[in-house]
């Protein structure tokens, strides 16, 4: 019987790449009866929220305010939704031109965000 949970808790790790998953044993009784539960943590989590990677994180966070302040009214947050499109393909843009260019790394670091967005002199989006 633990060869076919160890088995099980493999399988859990690989079946799903672009998850981590847990498998917590919970004991039922003395005879060592056990629940499994499954929990599934996105990998991307800490990538979205690195300033490096994420350029629009300003826009990201502001459209989630809109939404909890207006009790997820998307009719009413529209403008903070266009907003955070146009960041997207405005860096996306970027990304695609440094890559033809050959530029590593093709996403701009923070740093080099903020003194592309000092030259243009405004908010391209």
């Amino acid at each position: 019987m633990a060869i076919q949970r160890k088995n099980a808790f493999k399988f859990l790790f690989t079946k799903y790449r672009g998850y981590m998953k847990f498998l917590t044993k919970r004991s039922l009784c003395q005879n060592q009866n056990f629940s499994e539960k499954t929990i599934r943590i996105p990998l991307e989590m800490p990538r979205l929220r690195d300033p490096d990677i994420n350029p629009c994180m300003l826009e990201s966070d502001a459209s989630i305010r809109c939404l909890d302040a207006n009790n997820y009214d998307k009719e009413k947050c529209s403008t903070y939704f266009q907003k955070y499109k146009s960041c997207r393909k405005f860096w996306h843009s970027i990304m695609i031109q440094r890559r033809h260019d050959g530029v590593k790394p093709f996403m701009p670091t923070a740093a080099e965000r903020d003194e592309i967005l000092g030259e243009m002199g405004k908010m391209p989006y």
